[in-house]
């Protein structure tokens, strides 16, 4: 595998469903330094990741994200109600979803990969450990994987 994608070509929009305004700040700068920022967007409720992707409200303006990392213990709704809502919109259902959780339990994972997420990563304790992450996750999911577009076809 040579590592091209036609994924690659083309900038690809992230993002980022966090309520800590601690960790959302690290990500983004993290992000920054990294060159990411133009494609990487932060919302802190569920409610707001709902409305971005299916650009209502504020967000109808909004890119269509071509992958969502998800912190799967939000205050206004948990990630489970938020990936049952994705998975289960056939124009949503193609966006991969990065569950994050400061707390892997094995009856947790089970339950994030039950709800259909593509992966379960344990949140960094650090700038070093997130930095290594958001790195692995750029090479696999925005370089490497082949990713459906939302224009494609069922077919």
């Amino acid at each position: 595998m040579n590592g091209s994608n036609e994924n690659a070509s083309q900038a690809q929009t992230i993002l980022l469903v966090e309520d800590n305004p601690g960790d959302a700040r690290l990500v983004t700068e993290v992000c920054r330094d990294m060159g990411l920022t133009d494609v990487l967007y932060t919302v802190s409720t569920g409610a707001d990741a709902l409305d971005f992707v299916n650009q209502r409200g504020e967000y109808a303006d909004s890119p269509q994200p071509d992958l969502i990392i998800l912190d799967w213990h939000l205050m206004d709704m948990d990630g489970e109600a938020i990936l049952a809502e994705l998975t289960g919109d056939p124009a949503h259902d193609h966006i991969p979803v990065i569950v994050t959780t400061g707390s892997l339990s094995e009856r947790e994972v089970r339950k994030v990969y039950e709800t259909n997420a593509n992966a379960c990563i344990m949140k960094p304790a650090g700038p070093d450990e997130l930095e290594e992450t958001i790195r692995a996750v750029e090479a696999f999911w925005l370089s490497t994987a082949r990713l459906p577009s939302s224009t494609e076809g069922t077919q």
